[in-house]
């Protein structure tokens, strides 16, 4: 084998990455996630947390505190020049993280958020805003979203029907967030979920958590702490360096939308809980549906998903339903009515699970919900749903009477921009 300089490299083996690896740590109980994190951080000493405190965050201030193993490494607070989280992650928590991986790149970084904040936001940040001209992923290997969940809390929390400003810890001014709200984007964003603790109703009902967790985030993977004894080791080696992060997954309300698993279809009770798929091709009549909204979320902890309506059948709708209050909005077109010019703006996931799914009449158009609750009823949840299906008779009528129908919903999911529809893209 030849040693010149100058002979080719060899191919066989890729070099390795040398950039510090990212873990973002969630959770709305901070007594949890912390705990977590000063696990991880028992195990390997050479790891550094970031976190910050935003209790003054209205006022302008941000308290931020670096740490490893062995103590307090920095501890500042930061004037921002506007008091919200999205200008906290722009304006330092990016900075801080792109220096301590220039100055210390031996080092690994553990990011843990407060509790108000959502990870998708985090990686929203990290993926369109620059440091010093430089994507942070260029300085940083992000290796796992992870969120923890207290089991002690857990069912409360996603069953309150508070918001954050009645409860003192609002983000920002006009952050109009429910607990429950940051609770499910917390769950459902991470790739990996960690249960601490256990129920106050005993291992049955912890057990019942854990399959809640599973149902209401399929895709992720679960990682039980009894809390009190924790082998700091092996939950080093089940949390960290797993590289679970896909930055390419979409958010959960479009996930059926790209070709995604939206949910699981499993309508007998595991410890209680149960899970339903709902899917057709007919549209929705409006006013059905509007009558039943609060009957099919009667039993439910979560349902999300989009729809069409017969009245609206140009309009794909996000429905998204967490700690009592239902959320209807627009998610865009569906394509089926687009220009072809206009497929080249969505995405090439989005393009390929219509056409795998195209539909001769309806084309794009379907209906695809996902319910997760406590012994729910999935054989009348279904029934009650169908009912809200165009009939024969109706579906014969065509798309120029359906969009005459009594529509509660009008008006309520305006489109951005130009109809499409009127003429070829400029």
């Amino acid at each position: 084998m030849s040693t010149s300089p100058l002979a080719p490299a060899e191919t066989g083996t890729p070099a390795a990455d040398a950039r510090p690896s990212l873990t973002v740590l969630s959770g709305f109980w901070p007594a949890a996630t912390y705990a977590v994190a000063r696990t991880l951080l028992a195990a390997d000493p050479s790891l550094l947390l970031v976190r910050h405190d935003l209790t003054d965050l209205a006022a302008g201030t941000v308290h931020r505190i670096v740490r490893d193993g062995a103590g307090v490494l920095e501890d500042e607070r930061i004037t921002l020049a506007h008091g919200c989280v999205s200008c906290t992650l722009r304006e330092d928590v990016l900075p801080a993280l792109a220096r301590l991986a220039r100055t210390q790149p031996d080092r690994d970084l553990l990011l843990m958020l407060p509790e108000v904040v959502e990870p998708e936001a985090v990686a929203a940040v990290c993926a369109h805003c620059l440091v010093d001209g430089t994507p942070l992923t260029d300085l940083v290997r992000v290796d796992s979203y992870l969120t923890v969940v207290d089991a002690e809390h857990l069912l409360d929390g996603l069953a309150s029907t508070d918001d954050l400003k009645t409860l003192g810890i609002a983000a920002a001014d006009n952050d109009d967030r429910a607990l429950a709200d940051v609770v499910v984007r917390q769950i459902e964003y991470a790739d990996t979920l960690v249960l601490w603790g256990q129920s106050r109703e005993g291992a049955y009902d912890t057990s019942r958590l854990s399959v809640l967790l599973d149902r209401m985030a399929p895709w992720a993977t679960q990682v039980r702490v009894d809390g009190d004894l924790v082998d700091a080791g092996a939950l080093t080696r089940q949390l960290r360096g797993t590289l679970r992060h896909r930055p390419e997954t979409p958010g959960v309300l479009t996930r059926g939308l790209e070709g995604h698993v939206l949910g699981v279809h499993e309508p007998y009770p595991d410890c209680g809980v149960v899970s339903v798929v709902f899917r057709a091709r007919r549209p929705f009549h409006p006013r059905r549906l509007h009558d039943v909204l609060e009957d099919v979320n009667a039993e439910v902890v979560r349902s999300r998903g989009h729809l069409w309506l017969a009245s609206q059948p140009d309009l794909v709708i996000a429905w998204d339903f967490a700690g009592g209050g239902l959320a209807l909005g627009s998610l865009g077109r569906w394509l089926t009515g687009l220009p072809d010019p206009y497929w080249d703006e969505v995405s090439d996931h989005r393009r390929l699970a219509a056409a795998l799914d195209w539909d001769p009449y309806y084309g794009d158009r379907h209906q695809h919900l996902v319910f997760v609750g406590l012994d729910l009823d999935p054989a009348g949840l279904h029934r009650t749903l169908t009912g809200c299906l165009l009939t024969d008779a109706e579906l014969a009528d065509g798309e120029d009477t359906w969009r005459r129908y009594d529509d509660p919903f009008a008006g309520c999911f305006p489109l951005a921009g130009p109809d499409p529809t009127e003429g070829e893209p400029a």
